[in-house]
C-alpha cells in the first residue's frame, strides 16, 4: 500500500507511490496548479488545471466529489503545489495531498502524461518583449526621431522596478495574453 508522509501542516506522496494508485485502477482526483502553458506542454492523464494565481477553494471544493476523496495537488517541482495545499487547508479543503517532485518528479517516475506543444515560458516571453522594444526604440530614435530613445528608457526603467520589487508589469501583461490562458477557470485535457 502507497504511504503518504503526513504532519500536522503538509501530506505528501511521492511520484512512485502515485503511480501505484493510479495502477490500481483508483480514480485519482489531481489538480495541477501550473499556468496553462505548461500544463499544456506535459501534464499527469488524470489531472485538471486551475492556476495557482486563480485557484479558488470554493470552485475546488464544489467540484470534488467526495469530501474523504483524497485531493492531490501538482506543480512543475513541488513549490507551488505546497502553496496550494497550504491555502486550501486554510480555507477548510481536508486531504488535501502535495505530490512532491511536481510534474518533473512524476514524468521521471514513469507516470501517464499528455504531451502537447512545448510552451515558451513567461520570462523567455518578457526577454523576447523587452529586447524588441529596446531595439525598436534604438532604430526609430537613430533613424527617425531621437525622442524614440525614451522607449528603451522606459523599458530599462520597467526592468529595474522589475528587479527591485520582483514583480514584472510586463509579465503580468503578457500573463493575460489569449496563448498563455486557458478557456476556464479549470480544466481537463
Amino acid at each position: 500500500m502507497p504511504k503518504m508522509v503526513m504532519n500536522l501542516i503538509e501530506a505528501s506522496i511521492s511520484p512512485t507511490d502515485l503511480g501505484v494508485l493510479l495502477g490500481a485502477g483508483r480514480s485519482l482526483d489531481v489538480l495541477d496548479v501550473r499556468k496553462p502553458p505548461e500544463f499544456r506542454e506535459v501534464h499527469l492523464a488524470v489531472a485538471r488545471n486551475m492556476p495557482l494565481d486563480r485557484l479558488d477553494p470554493k470552485v475546488v471544493a464544489g467540484e470534488r466529489q467526495s469530501r474523504d476523496q483524497p485531493l492531490y495537488v501538482i506543480c512543475q517541482s513541488g513549490g507551488r503545489g505546497r502553496q496550494a495545499c497550504a491555502m486550501l487547508r486554510t480555507a477548510g479543503v481536508g486531504n488535501v495531498i502535495n505530490v512532491e517532485g511536481g510534474t518533473l518528479a512524476c514524468v521521471q517516475a514513469g507516470l501517464p502524461v499528455i504531451r502537447g506543444p512545448k510552451a515558451i515560458s513567461l520570462e523567455r516571453q518578457v526577454r523576447i518583449a523587452a529586447g524588441s522594444l529596446v531595439l525598436l526604440g534604438t532604430a526609430l530614435g537613430f533613424f527617425m526621431r531621437p525622442g524614440f530613445l525614451l522607449v528603451c528608457a522606459f523599458v530599462g526603467a520597467g526592468l529595474v522596478f522589475a528587479g527591485i520589487t520582483d514583480t514584472c508589469g510586463m509579465g503580468l501583461m503578457l500573463a493575460r495574453m489569449p496563448w498563455n490562458r486557458s478557456g476556464s477557470g479549470s480544466s481537463r485535457t
